[in-house]
């Protein structure tokens, strides 16, 4: 009879063709039907973390007996508000309400219930582990999931909620570790989704993880650890790595990070994480963090990421990663002179080699290198480095993409080329969701075949199919990639020389 019972309770149920409703092992849950796609949006998959749980692993959710209406986003992670920027217009941003602390909940786009388990793509916004959430415009997984696979996205901590350690609160954690709660709140998610999405339609044993910027960050801190070890089995990386340190995620150990804690704690006025806990949720949020994002510690992050991908200590699985041609992250340039100034300051003895392949011969020419370099050593260098670990130490392939498709734009000053998060619409068959961008017939047919590879990743660890061009496997003697663009081709990597000298250099 329990058998039956619990066989019942993982079992969907249909209220009407327009509502469907799952049950869940924490409670049933209702959605909408639109487009033959089943819907829910805001399911908690972890307490809220607050009060006492503000920075503490995310603790199981309390169950819940009647159906919970899943039909709106729920809250983002606190942040500060967000304000379209330079190429970000607003669909490119989170929903500006609701905001809160209370923010664990992910969303499942799923095709009609049949006999056979799809493949799960689970997505992992950007932000540079201060902002984001899963409520983006850009996000939506309706179109994937008419691709016949189960669409899902998270929501994680940001900023110092994500990320702050303190001895105190390595004091209080079961394996003796702080911060990396963001890291913690993914593992989280992706373990709802093993014990949940069988329900919805999905296949536990198909989970691919899929980022962008600091979501492709995470994506390789996730396919590292072995917290993730029987819940992932493909990785998707866009415009981001965590191989090599960066502005992105800084290299920090436990200590060092602790000790930014308890910096921050002094700045509040507080001497104990009981004091810091009261503090309201902006007062923390006005204070300054100190640097933001993954790191050493021993448990989440049990060694570099360079050691475990050399030793081969990660979790060997298909990888697809790339970056854009614009993924740039800079201010305005400097002149030529300053430049190289900068330059010799940089890289000191490696200095003339650097400035051979990133010239500056006037201004304008170094203006050009400067963005060739903000692109190839926070974005470039980390999958260069990646795709080369994986194809030489580990068994799963990888492959590689180069999106230089600039988005078409409506006006000169909304002309930023390929620009960094804007494959992100491509990838998942959005292009509906941009506003003000003049897309043409091409770019329907790019998202279209960009999105099929992405789907037909996550259902078979490859991207090749039907009516595609095919597309290699990264190996460090060939340096094959894709290269995105109006016309498609298969491409040895353009920017081979220059990732390698920054490689070797870092």
């Amino acid at each position: 009879m329990k058998y039956f019972f619990a066989l019942f309770m993982l079992a969907p149920v249909f209220l009407t063709a327009q509502t469907p409703v799952v049950s869940t092992k924490s409670g049933p849950v209702s959605g909408i039907e639109k487009e033959g796609i089943q819907i829910f949006k805001g399911i908690p998959f972890a307490a809220p973390p607050v009060g006492d749980l503000r920075w503490k692993a995310p603790q199981p959710v309390q169950p819940w007996k009647d159906v919970k209406q899943c039909i709106a986003f729920g809250p983002s992670p606190v942040q500060a508000p967000p304000v379209p920027f330079m190429c970000w217009s607003e669909e490119y941003l989170i929903p500006k309400e609701p905001i809160s602390e209370d923010c664990l909940y992910l969303n499942v786009w799923a095709p009609k219930k049949s006999t056979t388990k799809k493949a799960v793509l689970v997505y992992i916004y950007g932000g540079g582990f201060r902002s984001g959430g899963s409520g983006c415009d850009i996000y939506d997984g309706t179109a994937m999931a008419k691709k016949d696979i189960v669409f899902v996205s998270i929501n994680y901590r940001v900023g110092a909620f994500g990320f702050l350690a303190h001895p105190e609160l390595t004091k209080e954690s079961e394996h003796h570790v702080s911060g990396n709660y963001a890291i913690l709140d993914m593992v989280a998610a992706l373990k709802w989704v093993k014990d949940n999405i069988a329900a919805f339609g999905g296949d536990p044993s198909r989970v691919t993880i899929a980022g962008q910027s600091a979501g492709a960050f995470a994506v390789n801190f996730l396919a590292a650890t072995p917290l993730t070890k029987g819940l992932i089995h493909g990785a998707i990386a866009e415009s981001g790595g965590s191989i090599l340190p960066s502005s992105i995620r800084p290299a920090m150990h436990l200590n060092q990070a602790e000790a930014t804690g308890i910096d921050f704690a002094k700045s509040l006025g507080c001497n104990s994480i009981k004091e810091l806990r009261n503090k309201s949720a902006d007062q923390i949020l006005n204070a300054n963090p100190g640097a933001i994002g993954p790191f050493e510690d021993g448990y989440v992050v049990p060694s570099s990421m360079m050691q475990t991908y050399l030793k081969d200590q990660q979790n060997d699985i298909p990888a697809l990663l790339g970056w854009n041609l614009d993924d740039k992250i800079m201010g305005p340039p400097l002149t030529a002179d300053k430049y190289v100034q900068s330059i010799k300051q940089q890289f000191g003895a490696n200095a003339e080699k650097v400035l051979a392949l990133y010239p500056a011969t006037d201004d304008a020419t170094a203006a050009e290198s400067q963005g060739e370099m903000s692109r190839d050593q926070t974005f470039g260098v980390q999958g260069y480095t990646w795709a080369s670990l994986q194809s030489e130490n580990g068994k799963a392939p990888i492959y590689v993409y180069n999106f230089n498709r600039k988005l078409p734009a409506a006006t000169p000053a909304n002309d930023f080329g390929a620009f960094h998060t804007g494959e992100v619409p491509y990838a998942y068959n959005n292009l509906h969701t941009v506003h003000n961008r003049p897309f043409t017939k091409a770019d329907y047919e790019l998202a279209d075949q960009m999105s099929s590879y992405w789907a037909n990743f996550a259902k078979t660890g490859d991207p090749n199919g039907l009516n595609l061009m095919q597309w290699p496997k990264y190996n460090k003697a060939t340096k094959q990639v894709m290269e995105f663009n109006t016309n498609n081709k298969v491409v040895k990597l353009p920017t081979e020389q220059k990732l390698a000298l920054l490689t070797t250099i870092l």
